[in-house]
């Protein structure tokens, strides 16, 4: 029987495959804030059995996939949880919002209070949000799982276990992303 590590390994195998940059495919302008190549947003072949207009995300392997056709998805670098706070799950599109507010959880607030307690009554949408430019809220069974696909003030932060749970895009790739995903679109965190 295989075990967890192994099965990982083997979903990220059989998910990734050669990659083409978005950009060669005419979809992206060069990047502000510079990553590794590998976690730049490129269009990838995938198992053909994913169904297209599906996210799926290897947490491990700070990937988010967006199946976009039988066979391919465009694959984005992402931050996400640190190792304590990782969300695993099935969930969906269940709200989306440019510019978002924000709020910390009670549960971010009680862990760090010195960082996040003077937040407790929200912090305005803009350029200074925590949650970048656009987010995209995870739900499950009808309830907010407060778990956000989001942009970021910390685009060095890509690439690394490093949230409080969500997962965390560049600002300029997470309104690509927006802009391509719908309310109740799956969403799959691995």
């Amino acid at each position: 029987m295989p075990t967890r590590r192994r099965l990982l390994a083997l979903t990220a195998a059989a998910l990734a495959a050669p990659a083409l940059p978005v950009a060669a495919q005419g979809t992206r302008a060069p990047a502000p804030f510079p990553l590794p190549e590998h976690l730049m947003p490129q269009v990838v072949s995938v198992r053909r059995d994913l169904a297209p207009g599906a996210i799926h995300v290897l947490s491990p392997h700070h990937y988010l996939y967006l199946i976009t056709e039988v066979g391919q998805a465009i694959r984005y670098g992402v931050a996400v949880g640190r190792t304590e706070l990782v969300y695993r799950g099935a969930a969906y599109v269940g709200r989306m919002a440019e510019w978002p507010s924000w709020r910390p959880t009670d549960e971010m607030i009680a862990r760090s209070p010195e960082r996040y307690a003077r937040y407790r009554d929200g912090m305005p949408g803009g350029p200074d949000n925590p949650l970048g430019a656009r987010a995209i809220y995870l739900f499950e069974n009808g309830r907010d799982t407060t778990v956000r696909i989001h942009g970021t003030t910390e685009p060095q932060s890509i690439g690394r276990s490093v949230s409080n749970g969500c997962i965390r895009m560049r600002n300029e790739d997470v309104i690509d992303l927006y802009a391509r995903v719908t309310i109740g679109m799956p969403v799959t965190v691995y």
